[in-house]
């Protein structure tokens, strides 16, 4: 059954390459899982937000490896190992067997999970376009915000792979938010986080600059000040953000989550294309 499954995937997404290849096979995990934890019960307290999420629910070109999630309310006690389990027996169910490992620390806000898989080779029994070791593994992140910045907007998505499945996911304005946060305040250089500020930009998303400010109070260089950010000054902060990216690295780190039809357009990542962009948010702030 998956393996049909998996073949008509293939068709679909027509991989170009081997790491194409790779791409659409860890989505296609990523998706199981995401049933999976619909089914139990997770979107009842949790949000799904992040680059997946735009790939996923909102068609974004780039892939992301992992699926990340932030509590509707803080709640230290949190823990995965109940969905976890429930992921397991229902992946189990359809032939494809996961290791899990928890890396949560009891300290920490953030709880993790990683699941491992090597058993498509043990499904796959079409040919692959492009080679593939029988054993080489896949790992899905799981990982969730127990204590978030307060004020991120939720709705409803469906899952339409493997089976219909609801799910809460963040709004385009929380997300673009919470990008903003990790863009002025991640210690380095994600190529990742820049590629999905020129696809927030390009839809024209007004980010929430309340969650922006609560997201700043509570992590980051003005972590503790409780001051609202204005419009002005997160340009201000942006364009001083930009002028400090190495844009050589950055192009470097995304490349390898774009299809080879994309990666063309890494050429013209400079300190100009973002400054270009950054004008267009403020342009959107303003009206």
């Amino acid at each position: 059954m998956i393996d049909d499954i998996l073949k008509h995937r293939f068709e679909q997404y027509a991989p170009a390459n081997e790491l194409e290849q790779e791409n659409m096979l860890q989505e296609t995990m990523q998706m199981y899982v995401l049933a999976s934890l619909a089914r139990h019960g997770l979107f009842t307290d949790a949000i799904f937000h992040g680059g997946t999420c735009l790939r996923i629910v909102h068609d974004m070109q780039r892939f992301s490896e992992d699926l990340d999630f932030l509590l509707k309310s803080p709640d230290p006690h949190f823990r995965w190992a109940p969905f976890v389990d429930g992921v397991r027996r229902d992946c189990e169910a359809e032939g494809i067997e996961y290791e899990i490992a928890d890396r949560s620390a009891s300290d920490s806000a953030v709880q993790k999970t990683f699941l491992k898989t090597d058993s498509l080779g043990k499904l796959l029994y079409f040919e692959l376009p492009f080679r593939r070791h029988r054993h080489r593994k896949l790992r899905i992140k799981l990982e969730i915000d127990t204590n978030p910045p307060e004020g991120s907007d939720f709705e409803t998505a469906y899952l339409s792979f493997p089976r219909t499945a609801p799910i809460t996911v963040q709004t385009l304005a929380s997300g673009f938010a919470l990008k903003l946060h990790a863009l002025l305040c991640r210690g380095y250089v994600k190529g990742r986080d820049w590629y999905d500020f020129i696809w927030y930009c390009s839809h024209d998303i007004e980010p929430k600059m309340e969650l922006l400010g609560n997201a700043l109070n509570q992590q980051g260089p003005w972590a503790g000040r409780s001051a609202e950010i204005t419009a002005s000054q997160l340009i201000d902060h942006m364009e001083d953000r930009i002028a400090s990216i190495d844009w050589s690295r950055a192009r470097e780190d995304v490349r390898r989550f774009l299809p080879l039809s994309e990666q063309e357009e890494l050429q013209h990542w400079d300190k100009q294309l973002f400054l270009y962009h950054l004008q267009r948010l403020g342009k959107n702030l303003k009206r």
